[in-house]
C-alpha cells in the first residue's frame, strides 16, 4: 500500500488525499483509539502496521522488554502496553511523538517515550522484541514526514542501523522487521550483511497486489 500511495497522480486523488490529511485524523486497533497528525505515518492507509498489529498481538508479550524504534502513531507501542509489556517506544519526530504521549494517556497505558534517532539516545538497549517498520525507499527525505517513507539515496537510514543494531542484540534479544514487495530488499539485505547481521522470514501475507515480509534480524 506505501507504493500505491506514493505513486498516485491522478489530479483528483491526490487532491482527496491531501484534503484528508489536512487534519488529524483516528485509528483504532483492539479498543485502543489513537489520534494521528497529519505529519505522522498514516496507519490507516498502509498494510504494514496492521500486519505488524495483527502479528504482535499473538506474542506472549507479558513482563518483556519492548522497543518499537521509530513508532510514527505509536499504535504498535500501545498494543504492546496494552500486552503488559514494558514499553519504549522511540521516534525523531516531535510531533509524533507529543501524539502518542497524549493517546497513551486517553488509553491510560503507561510507556517510555524517547525522542530518539535510532539507537543514538536508547540506553537500555539489551531488550527482549525490538520492532521495526522502517523507511524503505531510496530517495533523500525533504521533510520530517518523509522521513518515514524515504531511506536516504544511499539507504544511509540502514548504513546506521545495522551499524549500531549489533550492539543492541544480545542473545535473547528478537529483533523483528517488516518489508513490502516493492523494496528494493536485496540492497537492504547486503547492507546488512555487510554488518554480519541475516534476514529470517518468519511471516508473510499478501494484500490485494502488496506483499509484506516480516523478518527476524539474526547476528551471525
Amino acid at each position: 500500500m506505501r507504493h500505491l500511495l506514493k505513486k498516485i497522480s491522478h489530479p483528483f486523488l491526490k487532491f482527496g488525499l491531501s484534503l484528508y490529511y489536512s487534519k488529524p485524523r483516528n485509528f483504532t486497533y483492539d479498543d485502543i483509539k489513537i489520534k494521528i497528525h497529519p505529519d505522522v505515518f498514516p496507519p490507516q492507509f498502509t498494510f504494514s502496521t496492521k500486519i505488524l498489529l495483527d502479528f504482535i498481538q499473538d506474542l506472549e508479550l507479558e513482563n518483556k522488554t519492548f522497543l518499537e524504534l521509530g513508532c510514527g502513531s505509536g499504535i504498535i507501542s500501545l498494543l504492546a502496553t496494552k500486552k503488559r509489556a514494558e514499553v519504549t517506544a522511540s521516534d525523531i519526530n516531535e510531533i509524533a511523538l507529543k501524539y502518542l504521549k497524549k493517546n497513551a494517556q486517553k488509553n491510560n497505558l503507561h510507556l517510555q517515550v524517547i525522542y530518539s534517532d535510532l539507537f543514538d539516545k536508547i540506553e537500555n538497549k539489551f531488550l527482549d522484541y525490538i520492532v521495526i517498520n522502517p523507511p524503505y525507499y531510496s530517495k533523500k527525505p525533504k521533510n520530517i514526514k518523509e522521513q518515514a517513507w524515504f531511506c536516504g539515496e544511499n539507504f544511509e537510514y540502514f548504513e546506521k542501523l545495522f551499524r549500531q543494531l549489533p550492539c543492541s542484540l544480545s542473545s535473547k534479544t528478537i529483533c523483528y522487521i517488516i518489508f513490502s514487495q516493492d523494496c528494493d530488499l536485496e540492497k537492504i539485505k547486503a547492507i546488512a550483511l555487510k554488518n554480519n547481521m541475516t534476514f529470517e522470514l518468519v511471516f508473510k501475507k499478501k494484500e490485494l497486489i502488496e506483499t509484506n515480509y516480516i523478518f527476524r534480524i539474526i547476528s551471525s
